[in-house]
């Protein structure tokens, strides 16, 4: 996987889709330990060769944005005809402040006129100076999960800047109240400080049903299950 602050390798074509995965806090995008990392290598062992995926920073926001406009600068002129920008077939998704980056780098991509497939937040949390609630118009679909509880949690609602562009998949909330779902591979401090916060990171069924919906929006690949959230 591609380092997460830098420019992706210079390609002869337009990758068919191009996935882009945020970690939250100030977790490292190779740290295994994380559902966006592990998320991102699962999708990327099983894609064609010609999916790119990447996992960064929430950070390193424009870093991602960089790199998506190298993509798809088919004749690496570095400026994106209309027609490059046409086949953009993109996918973000994040967790925690990595959530709100998906969001953000959606914003963007649309000042950039580039459209995005999907967005995903898993307990979205805004730093001061962002809006991780309104989707962007380029966005065709998104789909928000959460938890309620604790000083850290995730926003409960996303909505649309324009609802005839854009399809709000649905909020869907996760409670872990008296759950004895274990996140012994997070860090001691989050499962204890933000234990509602952690617990959506290491939900099995929480991150099954976001690959669902990512992988609902590549080419079918075998074994893949389209996503149907019951929440």
């Amino acid at each position: 996987m591609a380092a997460g602050g830098g420019v992706a390798d210079q390609t002869q074509t337009v990758p068919s889709y191009i996935v882009v995965g945020f970690v939250g806090g100030f977790v490292n995008h190779e740290d295994t330990r994380h559902a966006v990392v592990r998320l991102a290598q699962r999708i990327r062992a099983s894609a064609p060769n010609d999916v790119y995926v990447q996992v960064f920073e929430n950070r390193h926001r424009k870093a991602a944005c960089r790199t998506i406009h190298h993509l798809l600068d088919r004749s690496h002129d570095g400026a994106l005809a209309g027609a490059e920008k046409a086949q953009a077939r993109i996918i973000l998704f994040g967790n925690s402040w990595g959530a709100s980056a998906a969001v953000l780098l959606a914003r963007d991509l649309n000042r950039a006129r580039i459209p995005v497939l999907l967005t995903v937040q898993v307990d979205s949390v805004a730093k001061l100076w962002q809006n991780d609630a309104v989707i962007p118009e380029n966005v065709s679909a998104a789909a928000n999960f959460y938890q309620p509880h604790g000083f850290v949690h995730g926003r409960r609602e996303i909505t649309a800047a324009n609802p005839s562009r854009t399809q709000i998949i649905g909020n869907y909330r996760f409670d872990y109240g008296i759950d004895s779902l274990r996140c012994d591979e997070l860090p001691w401090a989050d499962r204890h400080f933000t234990p509602g916060h952690a617990k959506s990171e290491c939900d099995p069924r929480l991150w099954s049903e976001v690959e669902s919906l990512v992988r609902s929006r590549l080419e079918p690949q075998p074994g893949a299950v389209a996503a149907n959230p019951q929440r």
